[in-house]
């Protein structure tokens, strides 16, 4: 793969990831009843905690989205991006009981943050 191919699939992945992040931490920033529903009573997240891992996720995104950024506060970002779709597909799994289509929709945001992160790495080899 051309390192131009590879900065287009990275950007695009990278893109993907971030807005799926940014759509799904939007409903925690002021809590809604809404943000509420899904993250207390499906995933049993604490009300207080909902707030905190909203930002906590655009702060990821942004240092995502920062080209030469420091090598290590990316791998971080990756890293926690990656630790709240995990432990919120398994929270709903371990909470719910039963399965609910949104959990696999979660499961799947994962593959453009791994093209992403791949990519990534693939771009920071060609420099």
């Amino acid at each position: 793969m051309t390192s131009k191919t590879n900065n287009i699939i990275y950007w695009i992945a990278t893109i993907i990831f971030v807005g799926l992040m940014i759509f799904s931490s939007i409903d925690g920033l002021q809590p809604t009843q809404q943000g509420i529903k899904f993250l207390h009573d499906m995933l049993g997240y604490p009300i207080y905690f909902i707030q905190f891992i909203s930002y906590a996720k655009l702060i990821g995104c942004a240092v995502v989205l920062i080209p030469g950024l420091n090598r290590y506060v990316k791998e971080w970002a990756y890293a926690g991006l990656f630790f709240d779709l995990a432990g919120a597909v398994y929270s709903g799994i371990a909470s719910g009981g039963s399965f609910d289509p949104r959990i696999f929709g979660m499961l799947m945001w994962i593959i453009p943050g791994i093209v992403s992160y791949y990519t990534w790495h693939k771009k920071i080899r060609q420099q």
